[in-house]
């Protein structure tokens, strides 16, 4: 049967290229899909997998209304495993590997301005001020770490107390792979930090806290479904709210960076983008903003 090897290839995914659990559960859902197709191509084992079958399934799912980017992530799912197929001798060749991935349609992200980003904060201090509550303590944290060091969400939940260094004021990072990087930490935020933990985060602890830096409701490390809501929130003080989550804030923090000097190199490490073309989307990014910038203030644009 097709999806009798499905469980090993989850071990290899999980423990050899310690994959996060949601690139795994989104392979093996593509591999699923492709094995349900391949079926009713008359196909029973993995070794009678073909370059056209693939195809085939690629082709309905782009028929279905996939996007790009979504046919992209699965021509890279099914060849990686038909590269781990053939490595353990269930496949004779490799035929995922003359597999074209499908040039996906890259979008500019949506950015805050910096005085957007600045009437975020201090309606976020207002807030505080008025309220006192743990609750906005936390949150106030948790959108000054975001947007200070640009680390995606999975990685925000992921720190422990350990993980700041109050004497170089950086935060170690755990990214895709659990590759480790160093993050520089503004002031701002980690005093925003510190306060979270001197002054509210005990109302939170229980005995499943452990060593987690931010804690949702029940004391338990906080989840990506609570930081989105966090940052939904937060930018509910701007008068046209963007539509965006933690990622936005990271978007933001790249441009940011970029529009005041620093190097893409820079960025590149501080994001932890395994390749610097990721990176470079941010440097379209800025030109947007300058042409619409100058064709807004010149008087012959």
């Amino acid at each position: 049967m097709l999806a009798e090897c499905l469980p090993h290839y989850e071990e290899h995914l999980r423990l050899q290229r310690n994959l996060s659990e949601h690139t795994i559960r989104a392979y093996l859902g593509d591999l699923t899909a492709l094995f349900s197709h391949s079926a009713t191509l008359g196909i029973t084992s993995v070794d009678q997998l073909t370059l056209a079958a693939i195809r085939s399934w690629l082709a309905t799912q782009q028929s279905k209304g996939g996007a790009r980017t979504t046919i992209a992530r699965r021509a890279v799912a099914v060849r990686t495993f038909t590269a781990w197929a053939t490595k353990n001798e269930l496949m004779k060749e490799d035929v995922g590997e003359r597999l074209a991935t499908p040039k996906s349609q890259r979008t500019l992200p949506t950015v805050l301005t910096v005085s957007e980003t600045e009437e975020v904060f201090n309606a976020l201090e207002s807030a505080l001020g008025e309220e006192a509550e743990p609750h906005a303590t936390r949150n106030i944290a948790i959108i000054e770490l975001l947007y200070s060091t640009g680390i995606r969400v999975s990685e925000l939940c992921g720190l422990d107390l350990e993980d700041i260094d109050r004497a170089r004021n950086t935060i170690r990072v755990f990214g895709k792979g659990r590759k480790e990087r160093t993050v520089p930490l503004g002031a701002p935020a980690l005093k925003a930090i510190d306060r979270w933990i001197s002054d509210a985060r005990a109302s939170y602890v229980s005995g499943t806290s452990g060593l987690a830096l931010f804690l949702g409701a029940r004391g338990k490390r906080i989840d990506p479904r609570t930081v989105r809501e966090v940052v939904y929130s937060a930018l509910q003080a701007l008068p046209n709210a963007p539509k965006f989550g933690p990622h936005g804030l990271r978007h933001s923090a790249a441009t940011h960076l970029l529009e005041r000097g620093a190097d893409l190199r820079t960025v590149q490490e501080i994001l932890g983008h395994a390749s610097l073309a990721t990176t470079q989307i941010y440097t379209h990014v800025s030109e947007e903003r300058l042409k619409a910038a100058y064709m807004q203030a010149h008087p012959r644009a």
